[in-house]
């Protein structure tokens, strides 16, 4: 293996390692400040490349360099995990030089030109095993945390569109986002930063940065900018499966990867007692206290819902098994969450101008009270008067609350 391949993997690993601390490994040591950062011995850096298959849409090329005289959130506070590669571990944007940049460029592989297989392609996913699930053209995409944990982003276009699969497991954060600016498709890779603990991610055509909970543009020409988030759902792969039979798996990426994919990691996406340690202010990386928000404990896992301009956050933890019946930019809308808030997904509750309310009734299934009509978790109505209609999914993201307060300060919480 070359050198090349031997820097990366090793990044890698420290990456896997990182994610052990804060998924159920030991306790995580409190993080220095970047100038006072231990120092460690120096490693020979990467080069500037990444390990893509070939043919792809992110083969190696040049990214302009980020503009950093255009940013929204201080510079200092984005911070770069350099694996190793220098003395310092974590060195902030305002002190990293571009060629660094260039280097840590996807030491977490994105994947792109992922490659799909059937329910049962992937013998070691457990049913109960979580999974992010997408619907597009009459087909359902499932994309097992297992695999997100390791990857972070998968690039793909489907139904016509192009978007962006992102999962960021410091903050136990799955969203599904469009990957077009205005009329611009982006391509989208990992910067090996982290902004108040959450991703932070790089398009190849600006070289703009991104945090990934908010889909926002905070460094770079495009600072400012937000991706729009599509709709999704997170659940296990049992009851995703069965909803949804014929479901696309993925099991790799075409030309390269599939040994990444061999085997589960992280079923569940977080392990035993990392929500409790961020409830008590134990974050992996630093995050300014000034900007958590005391409605919601910061381990809280919440679902926001995104339309007509708003944006609600949905306690899961709070509403337990059931379905909540809200209005959110003047919309309406209904939350349908079991398990805890480990099965959740989100719909409009209009159909042929009638407004709908749903109670839950248990087995997976909710009622309207308007028809009586039974309706399952995909939104499909599967017995009663309004039997073989549809709810139409809305747009959402499932992450703890501290993500979700930092990157929506006037965030409404929906409350039981």
């Amino acid at each position: 293996m070359n050198l090349l391949m031997n820097n990366r993997w090793a990044a890698f690993a420290a990456g896997l390692l990182v994610l052990a601390v804060a998924c159920g490994g030991s306790s995580p040591t409190p993080v220095p400040e970047a100038s006072d950062a231990k120092l460690q011995p120096p490693v020979e850096k990467p080069t500037a490349t990444s390990i893509v298959p070939e043919g792809s849409s992110i083969v190696p090329k040049i990214v302009p360099d980020v503009d950093r005289s255009i940013y929204s959130v201080p510079l200092e506070d984005i911070l770069f995990d350099t694996f190793g590669t220098t003395r310092a571990r974590f060195v902030p944007l305002s002190e990293i030089s571009d060629e660094l940049q260039t280097d840590l460029r996807d030491a977490i592989i994105p994947v792109d030109l992922p490659a799909y297989g059937g329910a049962d392609a992937l013998p070691w996913l457990d049913d109960d095993d979580l999974v992010l699930g997408y619907e597009a053209g009459g087909e359902a995409f499932a994309y097992p945390i297992n695999i997100l944990n390791i990857h972070e982003m998968v690039n793909d276009t489907i139904g016509g569109v192009p978007l962006l699969v992102t999962y960021c497991p410091l903050c136990f954060s799955g969203v599904v986002f469009s990957r077009e600016v205005d009329g611009q498709t982006l391509t989208f890779g990992n910067t090996s930063a982290l902004y108040q603990s959450d991703l932070v991610m790089y398009d190849h055509q600006t070289g703009s940065y991104w945090f990934q909970v908010g889909g926002e543009a905070v460094v770079g020409t495009l600072t400012g900018a937000r991706l729009e988030p599509l709709p999704s759902a997170t659940m296990p792969w049992g009851e995703w499966r069965a909803l949804y039979p014929d479901t696309l798996l993925i099991t790799g990426a075409d030309g390269g990867l599939e040994t990444l994919f061999a085997g589960a990691v992280y079923g569940n996406g977080i392990g035993s007692g990392y929500q409790d340690r961020v409830n008590n202010g134990q974050f992996a990386f630093p995050v300014d206290e000034d900007k958590l928000d005391g409605r919601l404990a910061t381990g809280e896992i919440v679902l926001t819902v995104e339309t007509g301009g708003a944006v609600t956050a949905f306690p899961l933890g709070e509403i337990g098994d059931g379905a909540v019946n809200a209005e959110v930019g003047g919309e309406a809308i209904v939350v349908f969450t079991t398990a805890g808030g480990r099965s959740v997904g989100a719909f409009f509750r209009t159909v042929e101008d009638q407004t709908l309310s749903f109670d839950y009734q248990g087995d997976g299934l909710f009622t309207d009270r308007e028809t009586g009509s039974a309706w399952d978790f995909a939104g499909r109505a599967v017995k009663g008067p309004l039997a073989g209609g549809l709810l139409e999914r809305v747009s959402t993201r499932r992450s703890f609350w501290f993500a979700v307060a930092i990157s929506f300060p006037d965030v409404e919480i929906h409350s039981p």
